[in-house]
């Protein structure tokens, strides 16, 4: 790749809003959730009921509460063997992580469940805050109650709170994409400082914590985690600030951030002692540059930001965002194994094209017959990487793109 242009534009925020936000910015083995246990569903929609179900312990208003562990999780990861090939992992993430009733949330949760997939959502707080109850966000460097993606009628408030329970009872991890996604002009994410990452972060945690309060709603279950807890990762807005995030986030004990453009397929490693996890520069068939691999960034290479291009080129361009992820997935699984990420928000740009290459080549990647792939959520990436010896990960780091050990796995890992 040495030389070759990569067109990586900065990723667009959360899109799980009626219109598109103004600026740029597998698995079968040990990795396969237990479908019958807590939480698991029959209908395609909700979670079931179960009689081990621990009883809720409610937090604060009752907007979230303790239910004791979270379902349907892979078995404690161990370290690898020595000589032992490493899992091809990958994750599937989602920006915004708003139903809006379009279909999307429940769609792409019911595509988990059938391949055994886990899968991280990027909440924006601001889609559990109605748009009356503005003037409780005070944004750093913006007017109050300001928002560069808008706030969601009450309807889709509601449909978001029951897709954002029985996606965590299915065994997804909730994040978070932060509030406004403001990503141009003086009060950008891009210039703010640490503590004002932090008082982004904390309104983040107060509308998910409060909602119950801020809404009104007092016919809906509750969100069935702590989300103190439950909050270990996220993407920021346009991936834009991750330099000042990092303070803050190590601060509070975040495990993880994905806001870094540009990454490549490589292992990951540490900054601030957090665990970066880049979106990544990924092969685009047809062309000699590589692409940053989330919907947006392969629709501005495709129909040039807009997101209601020509119809008849809507065959061609799905088939070319699919085998980007596709060969992106099969440059790492048969080469250096580097996990794979790929993030997405619930839109239908361009007649839903980059909707369909996800669930196809999330199939490709599940179904095709590749031993050790595991679709997984950053949070349970993270706890595999935390369970590794230091010296292997440091030998998993050395591997270029595209690079697979010269003398074979058991003998670079021996």
């Amino acid at each position: 790749m040495a030389g070759m242009e990569r067109r990586t534009l900065l990723g667009l925020g959360a899109a799980a809003t009626a219109s598109l936000a103004t600026g740029l910015a597998g698995c079968a083995g040990p990795f396969r959730r237990d479908d019958s246990g807590p939480g698991s569903t029959t209908d395609g929609e909700g979670p079931g009921k179960s009689a081990e179900s621990p009883q809720p312990k409610p937090i604060g208003d009752g907007s979230t509460a303790d239910t004791g562990p979270q379902p349907n999780q892979p078995p404690a990861p161990t370290p690898l063997e020595p000589g032992e090939k490493p899992p091809q992992f990958v994750v599937f993430s989602w920006d915004g992580a708003g139903e809006v009733g379009n279909g999307l949330f429940p769609r792409f949760r019911k595509l988990a469940r059938e391949h055994g997939a886990a899968m991280t959502f990027f909440l924006s707080g601001l889609y559990l805050l109605p748009e009356s109850e503005q003037a409780r966000y005070r944004p750093p460097n913006n007017p109050v109650g300001a928002s560069d993606i808008g706030y969601l009628k009450d309807a889709n408030i509601r449909r978001t709170l029951e897709n954002l329970r029985a996606a965590w009872l299915e065994g997804h991890e909730i994040g978070t994409h932060f509030n406004g996604h403001f990503c141009g002009g003086e009060g950008s994410v891009e210039h703010w400082t640490p503590q004002e990452w932090r008082s982004e972060i904390e309104q983040a945690h107060a509308f998910v914590a409060q909602w119950r309060t801020n809404t009104g709603f007092t016919d809906l279950e509750p969100l069935p985690f702590d989300y103190g807890k439950e909050l270990i990762g996220a993407r920021t807005p346009c991936l834009l600030g991750q330099e000042n995030l990092l303070p803050a986030a190590a601060e509070l004990g975040w495990r993880y951030d994905s806001s870094s453009p540009g990454g490549l397929q490589q292992w990951p490693r540490k900054r601030q002692g957090v665990w970066d996890l880049p979106l990544q520069s990924l092969p685009f068939p047809g062309h000699d540059f590589e692409v940053l691999s989330m919907d947006y960034n392969i629709l501005v290479n495709q129909s040039g930001g807009t997101t209601k291009g020509p119809p008849a080129e809507y065959p061609a361009w799905r088939e070319q965002a699919t085998e980007t992820y596709v060969q992106g997935f099969l440059r790492a699984y048969e080469t250096n194994r580097a996990p794979l990420f790929i993030g997405n928000h619930f839109e239908e740009w361009n007649g839903g094209i980059y909707m369909d290459a996800v669930e196809e080549s999330l199939k490709r990647m599940a179904g095709g017959g590749y031993p050790d792939v595991r679709l997984v959520s950053f949070r349970q990436l993270v706890d595999w990487l935390d369970a590794q010896d230091a010296a292997v990960l440091a030998k998993l780091r050395e591997l270029p793109v595209g690079r697979a050990p010269a003398d074979g796995w058991r003998a670079y890992l021996a």
